[in-house]
């Protein structure tokens, strides 16, 4: 599938269903948001596609772009890559291949675990520690969310990101080239189609960083799926034999699982798009020295917490943990001579989007224009004015974008000076301003509203 542009997102806004209310502004972790007329607006260099606006929207006015069922019809044959999170959604659940044959039977002709991927890509990575051919620490590249966060909010940490095919990628590659030989049909009649968590996924197989190109067709949403696949399992008469992953491979759907993978005790796991960025800044700032991996999850949890998952994080997590006990540790392992987890073909590079600009001595001005403006506000990051913070408003109005007047501390201040200067000069001051200008000014509780 071709790359569409560097800037192509999955997660979009309803406009309709925006009611302005700055929940998302406040949680965005790119500062991508802004609320403009009453109406949310998403910065598109910026956003980083977490679906963490998804998730805090009381409104629902955010939502995820995938495929459906009805794009299985463009292609001869079709392979369902289930993301180890799916496992994670059923109670009850013993016996995984139950969740594959289902799979198959509403509507994929065959199904190829992303767990099984993971394995080679917990074992690739091992050989590369071992050779002392990464820089440390070394920055897991699974999830998409953070390394799109580190391209562009933390430049000097491009070089620590693991440049190995994320395991959906590898799951990818070697579920085409099986079909092909199984098949005998050509590459492109194939279609591959990943069962999503998350939205950051889609973006990943539309416009990939790593890659020229995906070999994923389409990525299908945990939840839209679910309903169907729910049914199938209950009225399935036997399974297939498809479950070929062990402990290792399923054990990526939580955070802390990939770090497991790589027996080495040097690690942090972090989940949760605040606590990752906390991470990556005492990594920049060199406050962390003595680990030698670091995984990262943008969602709460692990994979587990994506948004287009049905079930709670931690619920998921739980039953994760006791379907494991009946699993081997692992099933897959690299074989020599053969490249199964690819290098990436392009270098993770720095995106300047958050840049002031690219004259030095302008940026510094406008710097200092920020800084003059931000003593102004009132520091409160109330978000009233649209924008996330008071220093994020002084850099819009540096930009062009917003005005000082938008924050309303600033505009009632001018409203007052306003209306003094017309009553001291005998000016005509309406009605209703100077009524409630009296009460304040005889209750003493300040400004007029």
């Amino acid at each position: 599938m071709a790359a569409e542009d560097q800037f192509f997102h999955s997660v979009t806004l309803d406009s309709q269903k925006c009611m302005g209310c700055t929940n998302c502004i406040k949680r965005c972790p790119t500062e991508a948001i802004r609320v403009r007329e009453g109406k949310a607006c998403i910065i598109s260099q910026r956003c980083i596609d977490c679906g963490e606006c998804i998730r805090v929207c009381p409104h629902h006015a955010k939502k995820a772009q995938y495929d459906h069922m009805e794009a299985l019809k463009s292609f001869s044959y079709t392979v369902a890559l289930p993301a180890p999170a799916l496992y994670g959604q059923f109670n009850h659940l013993n016996d995984m291949d139950i969740v594959l044959t289902g799979l198959k039977r509403i509507g994929f002709d065959h199904v190829f675990e992303v767990s099984r991927a993971a394995e080679l890509v917990s074992e690739a990575t091992r050989l590369l520690m071992k050779e002392g051919k990464l820089e440390l620490p070394v920055i897991s590249s699974a999830c998409p969310a953070v390394v799109r966060l580190i391209r562009v909010r933390f430049p000097d940490l491009c070089s620590h990101v693991l440049p190995l095919a994320s395991p959906m990628e590898t799951a990818a590659r070697i579920a085409r080239q099986e079909a092909m030989e199984r098949t005998g049909l050509p590459g492109e009649k194939i279609g591959i189609f990943f069962i999503t968590p998350c939205p950051a996924k889609v973006t990943d197989i539309r416009a990939p960083l790593d890659f020229a190109c995906s070999q994923v067709d389409g990525a299908i949403a945990i939840s839209e799926i679910f309903p169907k696949l729910t049914d199938a399992m209950e009225h399935l008469e036997a399974t297939e034999p498809l479950q070929h992953s062990g402990v290792i491979g399923v054990g990526w759907a939580s955070s802390g699982g990939e770090s497991a993978a790589l027996l080495n005790e040097k690690y942090l796991a972090a989940d949760g798009v605040e606590n990752v960025i906390r991470v990556l800044e005492e990594l920049e700032d060199d406050r962390i020295r003595e680990l030698e991996f670091i995984e990262l999850n943008a969602c709460a949890g692990g994979c587990v917490g994506g948004v287009l998952c049905v079930e709670n994080a931690y619920v998921a997590k739980a039953r994760l943990q006791r379907l494991r006990r009946y699993l081997p540790v692992s099933r897959n392992h690299l074989q020599k001579g053969k490249e199964e987890v690819p290098y990436w073909e392009k270098d993770l590079e720095y995106q300047p989007v958050l840049k002031l600009s690219s004259d030095r001595g302008e940026a510094l001005r406008m710097m200092g224009e920020i800084d003059r403006i931000t003593c102004l506000f009132p520091g409160l990051d109330c978000g009233s004015c649209g924008a996330p913070s008071c220093r994020a408003l002084a850099e819009d109005v540096v930009r062009g974008e917003a005005r000082e007047s938008d924050c309303i501390f600033v505009l009632k201040e001018e409203i007052r000076s306003m209306a003094s200067a017309l009553g001291s000069i005998g000016g005509f001051v309406p009605e209703t301003m100077r009524k409630e200008w009296e009460k304040t000014e005889s209750s003493g509780k300040g400004e007029p509203e």
